[in-house]
């Protein structure tokens, strides 16, 4: 009977032990994977997501410029109207994206730059040029609605094409959210720009 119980008490001990091992593994695994995953979510943008952040602010930046002579500038009410939602909806945009870009350990576009006016922004799809620029600021009245209008149409094309762009190749789930966000929001506001100059 002693034999048999120091027996049994070995194959006991083999068995706890085999136990906290077991366990230990298991718990060692999940650790790894939780360690793993980490920076996997910290990595989830790639380069588009960058090149999407860094053109987009400069982008929204010039639209707001835009937007901003209205009040003082535009005759209808339908066009400050327009102008006050495009920089409601496009400042915080620009913030946020800011901060994906810190986060990434990437530049921001410097803030304060006249982008109309910077010529590595002008090839931009939907961008102003300088003169373009320089002739909104002077309009006034019903000439300012129609060049108002006619360059936001096409500014706006532009960041939707970016943002089409940004959602076929981009990684990052915020930043192709965005993309969704621009591609509805601008795309309704064409329309309505259209409508305006009385186009189809």
């Amino acid at each position: 009977m002693t034999t048999s119980h120091a027996i049994r008490r070995a194959a006991l001990g083999v068995a706890t032990v085999s136990a906290v091992v077991l366990l230990a593994a298991c718990g060692g695994e999940q650790q790894h994977t939780g360690a793993h995953g980490a920076p996997a979510a910290a990595d989830a943008h790639n380069a588009q997501d960058v090149t999407f952040a860094q053109g987009m602010i400069p982008h929204h930046q010039q639209a707001l410029e835009m937007a901003r002579l209205a009040p003082g500038h535009a005759a209808s009410a339908e066009v400050k109207a327009l102008a006050a939602r495009i920089e409601k909806a496009q400042d915080p945009e620009i913030r946020t994206m800011t901060g994906w870009l810190k986060s990434w350990g990437e530049e921001p576009p410097m803030e304060g730059m006249d982008h109309s006016r910077h010529g590595g922004m002008a090839g931009m799809s939907g961008m102003m040029s300088a003169d373009d620029m320089t002739a909104l600021e002077k309009s006034t009245g019903a000439d300012f609605d129609q060049r108002f209008l006619t360059l936001m149409v096409a500014h706006h094309q532009g960041a939707v094409e970016m943002a089409k762009t940004e959602k076929a190749k981009g990684r990052d789930g915020r930043a192709t959210t965005m993309a969704d966000d621009v591609i509805a929001a601008q795309s309704a506001e064409i329309k309505q720009m259209k409508g305006l100059l009385g186009q189809k």
